[in-house]
């Protein structure tokens, strides 16, 4: 393998790298709202040379480079969050600001830096022509940052799209990382009877019978499942509203939204079991569901899921592990730190609900993510590109020595 060519031609392309991260950067759009940075990735993709370059109806990107037999992709997710209060920023977050070390912007992190160096990865396979028994798919996805997995969803479940494995390039702080937690999104909803505020015990307050749930859900985040890899299952109540014909008025209805992560052993269903069975929502005839995902993808197509995401997890000793391990070593002479992901991605469409094996590593910190003044070091990007460019061949080449 040419590993020290691989990290030359990474450092060639860097100002193509940087300059690429900072267009994307220039095309803001959150989930539903993808469509100017599909069209400069796929720009980006017939200047250097894919194969192959699909877009399919949902509007995910799908580039290929290569005819092997074994199928690899490697992914990004062309949506963003939104800037929140610009006054937090000292940039403007869609300018793509450069300095000698790093690019600040919206997305920078999460995750258009990584698009890039997935796409100049093939590039370099490309230049380098590495030709091992391998085709490389890059997919540019939409809608993660809403719903995270619908994309996969549709390719796997629409179009059978089924790679051996599949790379995702969210940020990792420098580790490879082989986990992470489920998730859902659950509602629970109490109902009573509006009266005048001046008589409130003509009524029956919707806000009275949640206060007693609230202080449940509270004690029940302390007795959740714990998993040795990915640590203690937990909640919290990240939202509440209520209703009543005024503020003069006792409340007819209330609703929470929670934030529930699910780790290893734990099962959905019994995830919303758990909940319908405190005292407090049986005592308040409380309804618990789980919100559903239905916004149209910038195509217009509606494709939809309920909120729930199962967790997923690789052995440190898969085939697929110690090849990106393999490579960082190669290419780097250190041994790479092994770890999870604290929040969640695509893997949980992708190994959580397909069996898709997953392995992550991406350009970025996760602190900066989401985060104002978001950057990522271009020292990072870099070696991403080298990392990815050599990833392929080092599995192949582990299967055919097995």
């Amino acid at each position: 393998m040419p590993f020290e060519e691989i990290k030359k031609r990474a450092e060639f392309y860097k100002e193509d790298i940087y300059k690429f991260t900072r267009d994307l950067v220039r095309c803001p759009g959150g989930s539903g709202d993808e469509s100017l940075a599909a069209k400069c990735t796929i720009d980006e993709m017939k200047k250097l040379g894919f194969n192959k370059i699909d877009i399919d109806p949902m509007g995910n990107i799908l580039a290929y480079i290569g005819t092997g037999k074994h199928l690899i992709a490697m992914d990004g997710h062309l949506d963003v969050v939104g800037v929140g209060n610009l006054d937090n920023w000292n940039y403007d977050p869609y300018e793509g600001f450069e300095d000698e070390e790093k690019i600040i912007g919206r997305g920078t992190t999460d995750m258009k830096g990584a698009i890039a160096s997935i796409v100049y990865a093939a590039k370099i396979i490309i230049d380098l022509d590495i030709q091992d028994d391998f085709t490389l798919l890059v997919s540019a996805s939409v809608a993660e940052e809403d719903c995270d997995g619908l994309s996969w969803k549709y390719m796997i479940e629409e179009q059978n799209v089924r790679p051996e494995f599949v790379l995702l390039a969210e940020p990792s702080d420098g580790k490879i990382c082989r986990a992470q937690k489920g998730r859902m999104e659950i509602s629970v909803d109490t109902f009573g009877t509006s009266a005048h505020g001046s008589i409130p015990h003509t009524g029956d307050n919707a806000i009275y019978k949640m206060s007693g749930i609230l202080t449940e859900l509270r004690a029940l985040n302390e007795n959740l499942l714990v998993d040795d890899l990915l640590g203690k299952g937990c909640l919290t109540v990240s939202e509440i509203r209520s209703t009543a014909p005024s503020r003069c008025a006792v409340s007819d209805s209330c609703s929470i939204s929670i934030d529930r992560r699910l780790t290893w052993g734990e099962k959905p269903e019994d995830a919303l079991q758990e909940i319908r069975n405190l005292p407090a929502v049986k005592m308040a005839d409380a309804k618990v569901s789980i919100y559903h995902y239905d916004e149209p993808s910038y195509t217009g197509l509606e494709y939809g899921q309920e909120c729930s995401f199962k967790p997923w997890k690789m052995e440190e000793k898969h085939d697929v592990t110690q090849s990106v391990a393999n490579a960082y070593k190669e290419l780097f002479n250190k041994d790479a730190v092994i770890d999870i992901w604290p929040f969640s991605t695509n893997g949980v469409s992708i190994m959580g609900e397909h069996n898709i094996p997953v392995i992550g590593y991406g350009p970025g910190e996760l602190k900066f993510a989401h985060a104002p003044n978001e950057e990522v070091k271009k020292a990072d990007l870099i070696l991403c590109a080298a990392l990815y460019a050599a990833i392929p061949s080092v599995y192949v080449r582990m299967l055919e020595g097995k």
